[in-house]
């Protein structure tokens, strides 16, 4: 099975005042194409932090994080840019919608940043009827409940056909019942487009929907 990403003793720490906090204190990790890994830890653990370090999003103290092969952290800003624009999706758990668009713009707008108009509002809408929300084309982010938010913020990380989707408690702002019914069209399109998910959560019952769990700890992956 080829490996998709790799990080290499990443190490990642917050000051705040006069107090230095060390969130990741040497992360190592190889993620296999295709694979749906998820990383449980308690709250304030560091999980999002290492999604971040992973996605591109926030550099290292220390360590690399490699996409096939090439330097995440060795790009120039343009590019890592366009890494995350063409090959990352990224589902967060407070939604990030924009109000002022409606949901069909706001699955398009990966599109928009890759400029690639043609074709863009087409597939937002196939990608929003495959969540079980064709109905609600048209619709604004405000008129809409929060189980079907999460579901539009998952349409809209397929929408450039990542290689990889990052998940950051997708469920956490959820009652158990429609948090089920969001991670059931998440896998479901996960595993027909064979994509790689990464998963953070802190539930058991969240994370054991994943080919392989890990548990951040202290610092360091267990």
């Amino acid at each position: 099975m080829e490996t998709i990403l790799t990080s290499e003793n990443l190490k990642r720490s917050y000051t705040i005042g006069k107090t230095t906090l060390d969130v990741l204190k040497g992360v190592s990790l190889e993620v296999n194409s295709g694979e749906t890994l998820s990383i449980m830890g308690e709250s304030g653990s560091g999980k999002s932090t290492l999604l971040h370090v992973l996605g591109g999003l926030d550099n290292p103290k220390e360590g690399e994080v490699h996409f096939k092969n090439e330097s995440v952290y060795g790009m120039s800003t343009a590019r890592r840019a366009r890494f995350r624009a063409q090959n990352v999706g990224y589902v967060f758990q407070a939604f990030h919608l924009l109000p002022e668009l409606d949901i069909v713009e706001n699955v398009a707008l990966p599109a928009m940043a890759m400029r690639s108009k043609g074709g863009a509002k087409a597939r937002a809408e196939e990608l929003l009827t495959e969540v079980g929300l064709g109905d609600r084309i048209g619709h604004r982010p405000q008129e809409l409940s929060g189980g079907e938010r999460q579901r539009v913020a998952i349409a809209r990380a397929l929408m450039n056909d990542p290689d990889i989707i990052f998940c950051d408690e997708p469920t956490g702002n959820l009652d158990s019942k429609t948090g089920e019914k969001v991670l059931n069209y998440l896998f479901q399109l996960i595993e027909a487009r064979r994509h790689t998910l990464v998963l953070v959560t802190h539930s058991q019952d969240v994370a054991s929907r994943c080919s392989r769990e890990l548990f951040l700890k202290d610092g360091f992956l267990i």
